[in-house]
């Protein structure tokens, strides 16, 4: 989804007042790290996640802006209130950027130079996470042009001379940012924590690793480019980290191959984007498949209703790919609706949600592929900057808060992982 902007934060008044509320409500700030708590390595067997000999259904959200957030002093502090939070309704894994290329509080400020500032922030983050534990997924650049992204890439290589397109699509097939990419990424799977001295790829904190968020490379709508560039990438990341997942990172629209293009696809459109849900996810590196959910942007013409009957169909599609086509678990890393939509209500959120959350839950009930979602996007009060159309602060509506909740009990209850310990075990004995 695009992120709102990462423009300048001016502190508003009142904002040590919010933080100091949300610590008040979520637990005390500890400034100094205690021991942190067992964490094992999330494998995969099959179409599930396996988490210490069982299978891991995942409640979980996005919050993009955590590392950009642990930079300065005066944010730092809603970094550990979100994932503070997040635990405490049960929440097991977040999603968020582990890229900011060039601009404000750039991780990488040019090809292979990096603020180690912000480096300091994602050890901030990941510390935060382990010890509330929350396990990360963490995304390693942008198809767009939030956060730097892909044009960054192309930018660079532009400025440089080496460049052999304008075309943002050259990421994918421009041997020079090939070599600026993996660059970048050997140095963050590589990256030895100053809090912890754990080098990033042999930290459990860490769920996955996420090639790019929503690629899409519609210069070649075959597909071929972006396939070529997915077997390079997955191989890369698995050939310097063994240990932890990868996903892609699609949309999960069908390719021009795919039969599903015509039965499942929103519109005809979404077949050309140069992805494909099936082959970009059948690669023995990529360990699970990745599918969002935004009826209300990929339709203009329906109704709530419909939107509702069309992801009931997206998900059941997806995951019986998963089951008979992949035999890899299928992760709906984001979902949302948006509140710009004609006649919004908050009620048809928790509509969306519900419906989403079901699904998700009756999957794993039946031992199915559909291993979990996360809500696009968590917020803590007083980030309205920052917020998109998608966005909340999941405490403020109680029916919000209450759904949320209940999936984490109930996967929490099939899976029998950590339900009598910790934060599930008293948000569940309800």
């Amino acid at each position: 989804m695009v992120a709102a902007g990462n423009g300048l934060f001016f502190p508003i008044i009142g904002f040590a007042s919010c933080v100091a509320f949300i610590y008040m409500s979520f637990g005390g700030l500890n400034v100094s790290y205690p021991k942190e708590p067992e964490m094992g390595f999330v494998t995969r067997n099959g179409t599930h996640f396996m988490l210490d000999g069982k299978a891991l259904y995942v409640n979980g959200w996005n919050s993009y802006w955590l590392m950009d957030h642990a930079v300065h002093d005066y944010s730092r502090a809603r970094v550990g209130a979100m994932l503070q939070a997040g635990a405490k309704m049960g929440l097991t894994v977040c999603r968020t950027w582990a890229f900011n290329d060039g601009g404000y509080n750039s991780l990488q400020i040019s090809p292979g130079q990096f603020d180690e500032r912000v480096f300091k922030a994602l050890d901030h983050v990941i510390v935060e996470a382990r010890k509330n534990g929350v396990r990360l997924l963490l995304s390693l650049v942008n198809n767009l042009q939030a956060y730097g992204g892909k044009t960054q890439y192309v930018n660079w290589a532009w400025e440089e001379g080496i460049g052999i397109s304008s075309s943002n699509d050259s990421f994918f097939f421009d041997p020079s940012i090939h070599k600026y990419f993996k660059h970048y990424v050997k140095t963050v799977l590589t990256r030895k924590n100053t809090i912890t001295g754990v080098e990033y790829r042999n930290d459990p904190t860490i769920f996955a690793w996420e090639l790019i968020n929503e690629p899409r490379c519609m210069s070649d709508p075959s597909g071929d480019t972006l396939q070529d560039w997915i077997d390079e990438m997955s191989a890369f990341v698995k050939s310097i980290d063994k240990k932890h997942l990868v996903t892609v990172g699609l949309e999960g629209f069908y390719g021009p191959k795919s039969p599903k293009r015509l039965t499942v696809n929103p519109e005809m459109w979404a077949s050309a984007l140069g992805s494909d849900f099936i082959r970009n996810s059948n690669n023995d590196n990529i360990d699970f498949a990745s599918v969002h959910i935004y009826p209300d942007h990929w339709f203009h013409d329906l109704e709530f209703e419909d939107n509702l009957k069309f992801v009931t169909k997206w998900m059941l599609s997806h995951i019986e790919d998963g089951d008979k086509e992949l035999n890899k678990p299928v992760f709906f890393t984001e979902y949302g609706l948006s509140n710009l939509i004609k006649g919004f209500e908050p009620s048809l959120r928790d509509k969306l949600y519900k419906a989403i959350l079901d699904i998700v839950y009756k999957s794993a009930k039946r031992k199915r592929s559909g291993a979990g979602a996360l809500i696009w996007q968590l917020f803590v009060e007083g980030m309205e900057e920052y917020n998109d159309d998608f966005g909340i602060v999941p405490w403020e509506r109680t029916s919000t808060y209450k759904l949320l909740t209940e999936q984490s009990c109930r996967l929490g209850r099939i899976s029998r992982l950590n339900l009598e310990k910790g934060n599930l075990k008293e948000l569940c004995s309800h």
